[in-house]
Order: C-alpha cells, then sequence, then structure tokens
C-alpha cells in the first residue's frame, strides 16, 4: 500500500522543478516582452516579435526529434540500470544536434525576409520581425542543445540541475535585455533586437554550464570519452526512431500554430500584438501539464526499463490528476484576472480589450490540455510517440481550420477566433487515454509471456 505515495513523491519531485524550469523559460520570454512593449513602437515591437518567435518555435520542433529520442532512451536505460547505454546515447545526442542544426539555422537566417512577410503584417512590424528572427537563428543550435542536457538529466532522474541552469540564464537575460533595449553603461539602445540579443548570451552561458555538469558526470551519466564522440548512425537511428514521429508531431503542431498566428495577423496589427501577449500569459498555465508531462515520460520511461508495467500506469494517472488540478486553478486566475494582466503590458484599450476577451476563452480549455499533456507524455515513455503524433496532430489542425474559418470566413473578432480553436480541445485527451490503457496492456502481456517463455 505504499507505493503509491512513494509514486506520488517521485512523480512530484521530478515535475515541480520542470515546472518551475518552464516557469522561468516563459518569464524570459514575458521579461522581454514587457520590456519591448513599454518601447514607444511597443505595439508594432510585440507584433513583429511575435511573428519572429512563431517562425524559431517552427525551426526548434524540427529539431526536436533528437531531445524526446534521447529522453525517452536515457529513461529506458536507467530504468535497466545501464548507465553506459545512457551516457553513449547522451553524446551521440548533442553530436548530432550540431550537425543538422547548424544548416538549419543559416536557411532560416537567409530566408527571414520572405518567411515574415507570410504575416501580412504592416512593414514597420514586419522589418522589427526579420531583424529579430535574423539574430535568434543563432539560438537553435544552443536551445537544441539545452533541450537535449536537460532531457538527458531529466531521463536519470534529476530535474533540478536544469532548473538551476534557467534560474542563471534568467539573471543574465533579465540585466542584458534591459541594457541592450534602453542603453546603459555606456551601450549604445538596440531597441526590440536588443532582447534577441539578451536571450541568446544568456542561454549560451547555460548552455555551456549544463554541458559542464554533464562532463562531470551527473547520476553515473557522463559525456566523457573521445570514442564515442564519433558519430554512430546505429544510435542516431534508435534516437531517431523514436524521436522523430514526436518531433513531426512537434513541427505538424507549430505549423498549425504558424497558421493560427497568421490567421490573426489578418485581424489587424492590435489583434496581433493582442495574441502574443495573451499567449505568453497563458503558458504559465501550461507549465503544470508540460511538467508532468515531462516526469511521466521519464517515470514511465523508467518502468518499462525495468519492466514494471503497473507502476507506469499509476504514474500517468497521479500525473494527469496533479496536472488538471494546478492547470484549472491557473486558468481560473487568468479568466478573473485578465484585463489586469494585459495591462501590465500595454496601455492601448483596443489590445487590452481583445487580449483579455481571448485569455478568458482559452482559460477554458486547460483541464482537458492537462490530461492530454500528461498521458501524451506517459504514452511516449514506453517508446510509443507515432500515436501522441497522429492524435495531436489531427486535433490541432481541426481547431486552426475551424479558427480560419470564423476568423476570415465570417470576420470573426479575436475572441471568437480562439473560441472555435479550442471547440475541439476535449477529444484529443480522450483518444490518448484509451491508446495509453492499450499500450501498457499490450507491454504487460508480452513481459508475462516473455516469463512464461
Amino acid at each position: 500500500m505504499t507505493i503509491v505515495p512513494t509514486l506520488r513523491r517521485r512523480v512530484f519531485n521530478l515535475a515541480w522543478p520542470v515546472i518551475a524550469e518552464n516557469f522561468l523559460e516563459t518569464l524570459l520570454g514575458l521579461v522581454d516582452t514587457y520590456l519591448v512593449s513599454h518601447l514607444v513602437i511597443g505595439t508594432l515591437a510585440v507584433a513583429g516579435i511575435g511573428g519572429a518567435l512563431q517562425v524559431l518555435y517552427f525551426m526548434i520542433s524540427i529539431l526536436s526529434a533528437l531531445s524526446i529520442g534521447s529522453a525517452v532512451l536515457v529513461a529506458q536505460a536507467i530504468g535497466a540500470r545501464d548507465t553506459a547505454s545512457a551516457s553513449n546515447l547522451a553524446r551521440q545526442s548533442l553530436l548530432w544536434s550540431v550537425v543538422i542544426s547548424v544548416p538549419l539555422a543559416i536557411a532560416g537566417w537567409v530566408t527571414a525576409v520572405p518567411v515574415i512577410g507570410l504575416f501580412g503584417m504592416e512593414p514597420a512590424a514586419a522589418a522589427i520581425g526579420v531583424e529579430y528572427l535574423q539574430v535568434t537563428m543563432g539560438t537553435i543550435v544552443v536551445l537544441v542543445g539545452l533541450y537535449i542536457g536537460s532531457g538527458v538529466l531529466r531521463g536519470a532522474g534529476d530535474s533540478r540541475t536544469p532548473l538551476v541552469v534557467t534560474t542563471i540564464a534568467n539573471l543574465i537575460n533579465v540585466v542584458l535585455a534591459y541594457v541592450l533595449i534602453n542603453g546603459a553603461f555606456g551601450i549604445p539602445a538596440l531597441g526590440p533586437v536588443g532582447s534577441a540579443w539578451a536571450t541568446f548570451i544568456a542561454r549560451a552561458v547555460a548552455l555551456a554550464i549544463l554541458l559542464a555538469v554533464l562532463w562531470r558526470g551527473r547520476n553515473g551519466i557522463t559525456i566523457r570519452g573521445s570514442a564515442s564522440w564519433r558519430p554512430n548512425f546505429a544510435v542516431a537511428k534508435r534516437v531517431m526512431s523514436i524521436g522523430v514521429p514526436a518531433a513531426l508531431e512537434q513541427v505538424i503542431t507549430s505549423g498549425a500554430f504558424f497558421v493560427f498566428t497568421a490567421v490573426v495577423g489578418r485581424l489587424g496589427t492590435e489583434a496581433l500584438a493582442a495574441h502574443r501577449i495573451a499567449i505568453n500569459a497563458l503558458s504559465l498555465a501550461f507549465l503544470p501539464g508540460f511538467g508532468f508531462g515531462i516526469a511521466a515520460t521519464a517515470l514511465v520511461g523508467q518502468s518499462m526499463g525495468a519492466r514494471r508495467m503497473d507502476e507506469g500506469g499509476q504514474v500517468a494517472r497521479i500525473a494527469a490528476g496533479w496536472a488538471v488540478i494546478w492547470m484549472a486553478l491557473i486558468g481560473g486566475i487568468f479568466f478573473f484576472t485578465a484585463e489586469p494582466m494585459m495591462r501590465l503590458f500595454t496601455d492601448d484599450p483596443r489590445v487590452v480589450s481583445a487580449g483579455a476577451s481571448g485569455l478568458r476563452v482559452m482559460a477554458l480549455g486547460t483541464p482537458f490540455w492537462a490530461i492530454g499533456f500528461t498521458y501524451a507524455g506517459a504514452l511516449r515513455g514506453t517508446g510509443d510517440t507515432r500515436w501522441p503524433m497522429w492524435i495531436n496532430s489531427a486535433n490541432i489542425w481541426s481547431s486552426v481550420l475551424l479558427a480560419a474559418f470564423v476568423g476570415i470566413g465570417l470576420q470573426g473578432s479575436l475572441s471568437w477566433v480562439w473560441a472555435a480553436f479550442i471547440a475541439t480541445s476535449p477529444i484529443a485527451p480522450v483518444l490518448v487515454v484509451l491508446r495509453f490503457r492499450r499500450e501498457a496492456l499490450r507491454l504487460a502481456a508480452d513481459h508475462a509471456r516473455s516469463l512464461a517463455a
């Protein structure tokens, strides 16, 4: 009877640093948005940066296959007590991230002008977006390295080190963002692009610290050793076989949000600025879902590696319960404080009104997303990344197409566009839960047959 309280502690102890880390990552974006929004060209800057960030997230999602695949396989190796394989997976994932991300970053820099032009922004906002995007393309290599390193440590049961590293990055970013955006200490004001440079420098320092930790070793995993730094296509194939479907899911999702942002952009600069601010604020409500979803991936992966299938099912239920409670609570707070929250970032009454109404609508979907995030994470822990891809991709695109019909076809307001977007949100969680339960039963049956043989 003591196993459930023990699992609750394991889930919570792994999840809360992830939630705190993601909170700090979100805070980094909120601080930059706050500083930029108070410039004379605040509304234009927020709109331009919003478009650039959507492109950046899309590019990062392409590279997420390495981080997702390595995190799942490291967790399973740790569950099987094979730290040598876990260490080799970490080295290879970091190596291949550089090989793949550098050409992609260059391509993104070259195509910044036509890509930003897809959002249909007015020229002044588009110019800011292009400049911001060209700087942030360099952060792709850094960000993917951070994601991989953090995922490896979480797979090994250490979620506190990534939290410490992210805390340091945020402290650096706050100081640099203020100095580079506004100018101080003899440094000229760079305006909106200053926040991009601040974020790049802060994350580069964070990556250096994280690599140093992995080099020294943590929980039996280390990236030391020269031989295993040579490209190993067999390891890459294992990582990509799990990671590619999950990455494709993120690419499809980011593409959907790209189109969704373009739809909102057609409503005007004020609507796009309101959309960006509200999404930044609402991303705080997603943090428990992401945190408990990542915890579910790691702990279910460890359970699979140790052949304890029943424990994996209990982990998923516990993680989903925690996520629903916290996301619903935060969503409720945002629902009742939407206007004051918007006023933290802008004094434009049209932006405040549009953003607040939309934020209230989006807050209603938080319990459904909580279940979807955690059970999708649990399903990935079993090594099944294909079903979450199909379910979530179909769901998100049906939402975007419905929103596009309301926004463009019916010329609805931002709140109506968001209402259309969340209309299909209950469908994916139900399908993911059913798939996880079926997969857990199949793995348990396979293990029983192997024991009998």
